[in-house]
């Protein structure tokens, strides 16, 4: 989501990546890093797409909230990364591309980047109701809920990326060649709360609500537990009829226990994935966001190099975003396999 990292370098120079030996070896090791990073991003993210378009039991809650996580992603990769890779090459990243492909440019960052960052709070607000309110959350909820939410995300994120193309500033200055989202600090506040600042207090307040409710539960089935009773062993010695009522009532009560401990470990395991998600999430796009605030609104000169690498790191995030979610579901893994074995 580029919004201030593409404006033009105060005093002249090259700016992003290049220095004075545009060509020098660390020049060209930081662009094969970033070609890579663009290439695995995509290929990871049609993958889980392929595979979620091929298989029927992904046809349902939550993996259509992992779809259109990847399509966001893929589209990032697609239509984002490699107009900002090739900018990061002109002397001065300047646009020579036209102002008709930088609007389409712009738009697609911030419709995409946006759309990516509400889906992952979309994750989130599923894994938290499926786990707090797993009674109430039946499955015919979750999949209104869910289409819900993925018809928001993808609308909001619509109206904060094509603000800019109704007046609401402007993205292309022909005289600097520079491409850039409308900078007017009305418009800055109102992108970079929508599109961060506000799932990103949703997201906390989320994992804040699923770890709480975790702890309780874990530690109420703990103070609940049932002990074996002492008497076991004189029943064994009863005839042969009632011992077998025993047996079937001991294998009721055994596979009751093991429901409850299954049952905690899935919790956890959603508590975690949900967990990892949000840290990435944050780690990725923070640093950009901070300096997206605070640049337009305090004239602050932010060397060009370092508006790259944020804006690198919060790209990353669509690259991160698959192997999370699917590292934590086997089901992923076991699909990736057939894929693959099918297609020998």
């Amino acid at each position: 989501m580029d919004i201030n990292a593409t404006s033009e370098p105060r005093g002249g120079g090259g700016g992003g990546w290049r220095g004075r030996e545009p060509f020098s070896i660390f020049t060209i090791l930081i662009l094969t890093l970033l070609v890579l990073l663009t290439i695995a991003t995509f290929l990871w993210n049609l993958l889980v797409l392929v595979t979620i378009l091929r298989v029927k039991t992904f046809h349902r809650v939550p993996h259509n909230l992992v779809a259109s996580t990847a399509v966001s992603d893929v589209l990032v990769a697609a239509l984002v990364m490699p107009l900002s890779l090739v900018k990061e090459l002109s002397a001065g990243r300047r646009w020579r591309l036209g102002p008709a492909l930088c609007h389409v440019w712009v738009s697609f960052d911030v419709l995409c980047c946006t759309a990516s960052i509400w889906n992952v709070t979309a994750i989130a607000l599923d894994r938290y109701w499926s786990i707090t309110r797993h009674l109430e959350y039946t499955l015919r909820a979750r999949r209104r809920l869910s289409n819900l939410m993925i018809a928001l995300t993808w609308a909001l994120s619509a109206v904060i990326s094509l603000a800019p193309l109704g007046g609401w500033g402007e993205t292309y200055s022909p005289a600097l060649q520079r491409c850039q989202v409308s900078q007017v600090p009305s418009y800055t506040i109102f992108s970079t709360c929508g599109a961060f600042y506000l799932p990103l207090c949703v997201v906390l307040f989320v994992y804040w609500k699923i770890y709480k409710a975790a702890r309780f539960r874990i530690g109420g089935r703990r103070r609940n537990a049932v002990l074996p009773l002492p008497e076991m062993g004189p029943v064994k010695e009863a005839s042969h009829e009632p011992q077998m009522v025993f047996t079937a009532r001991h294998a009721t009560i055994t596979f009751q226990t093991d429901g409850e401990t299954w049952r905690e470990q899935k919790e956890k395991k959603a508590a975690l994935m949900v967990g990892i998600l949000i840290g990435v999430f944050v780690l990725c796009w923070i640093p950009f966001f901070i300096t997206e605030l605070i640049s337009p609104l305090c004239s602050c000169n932010i060397p060009p190099v370092w508006k790259s690498i944020f804006l690198w790191l919060g790209y990353s995030n669509s690259f991160f975003n698959p192997l999370i979610y699917t590292a934590f579901n086997k089901n992923y893994n076991n699909a990736f396999k057939n894929l693959f074995v099918r297609q020998r």
